[in-house]
């Protein structure tokens, strides 16, 4: 286990466990709701797959939107450039479930990362490899190795019975030919994805080829160093929703956000990072996962600035 970041991890939960004010969990998934904003974890990873971590860091949550990253380097490495003719690279400036801009302009959301734009990727990726889910939930479980990482059927169900505004996205993209499969099926997939349960060490190890620049754990090309390269671009300028400004104000690292409470972000050439705390601000980032990520880079000096 590497110890590099150890003593900054244990100062900074020290003092994140002395601020008050830790947000509230996303209330509009039942099963999310009841989660205490208290907890937290985090954990670095190192290039070569060593762990260090803090608080609850080996503890399963759920991931939401965070897998979209991953889902978009997986659409990327197997479809090329080809993907950016279905989805944009702009920050929205609306919220993330924001139906505002699909009208006019013709059904290509802006980018990747919030749902319209997480819709159209999974259905590439499940074009691609019929099980946009599995695909991914094998990826995840390679680079963390954790063989146990899977689905949390109970938020699946959740979301699936609060999914009205995701449906009406697909519906509404379908009708301009950007949805290639049956929407119930595109929609199975995508929440089967939002559900998967991972922890802070998990997610770390997880994305270190964005930190190796498109190269997997075990060596193998994933991305090549431009597509590693549009990958945290979309990250830093679209991944915590919209507050992507703020968070690369504050932070100064590609991340992505999901409304568990988790984040995570690459230190490119050096190290990843996932943080987890299930209270949210009103924009739906980690209250306390962005306070100690902005603490991580003041402490380290690590930024992409």
């Amino acid at each position: 286990m590497s110890t590099t970041f150890q003593p900054v991890l244990d100062r900074i939960a020290t003092e994140i466990d002395a601020t008050p004010g830790r947000g509230r969990p996303a209330d509009y998934i039942p099963a999310l709701a009841s989660a205490d904003p208290n907890r937290f974890a985090m954990a670095v990873a190192d290039l070569d797959g060593t762990v260090c971590g803090v608080g609850e860091w080996q503890h399963p949550f759920s991931t939401q939107s965070i897998t979209k990253a991953f889902t978009l380097a997986l659409a990327l490495s197997l479809e090329g450039d080809e993907l950016w003719e279905h989805v944009g690279r702009e920050p929205s400036g609306n919220p993330f479930n924001s139906l505002v801009q699909l009208e006019y302009e013709n059904g290509i959301p802006r980018n990747p990362f919030i749902n319209a734009g997480a819709l159209v990727v999974t259905d590439r990726l499940q074009k691609l490899t019929g099980d946009a889910s599995g695909a991914l939930r094998t990826f995840l479980r390679a680079e963390s190795g954790n063989p146990e990482l899977t689905f949390d059927l109970e938020i699946a169900a959740s979301e699936a019975a609060h999914g009205d505004r995701n449906a009406a996205l697909a519906h509404f993209m379908a009708s301009y030919g950007n949805i290639t499969n049956p929407v119930p099926e595109l929609l199975d997939q995508y929440i089967r994805q939002c559900s998967i349960a991972a922890s802070c060490g998990d997610l770390a190890l997880a994305a270190g080829f964005l930190a190796r620049h498109g190269i997997r754990a075990d060596g193998s090309t994933l991305l090549t160093r431009s597509r590693a390269k549009q990958v945290n671009a979309v990250m830093l300028t679209c991944g915590t929703y919209d507050a992507a400004g703020d968070f690369a104000h504050r932070v100064g690292l590609p991340g992505k956000s999901g409304v568990g409470g988790g984040i995570i972000a690459v230190v490119p050439g050096h190290c990843t990072i996932c943080v987890w705390s299930p209270g949210l601000d009103q924009r739906g980032n980690s209250v306390a996962g962005v306070a100690a990520l902005d603490r991580f880079t003041t402490l380290t000096g690590l930024s992409i600035f």
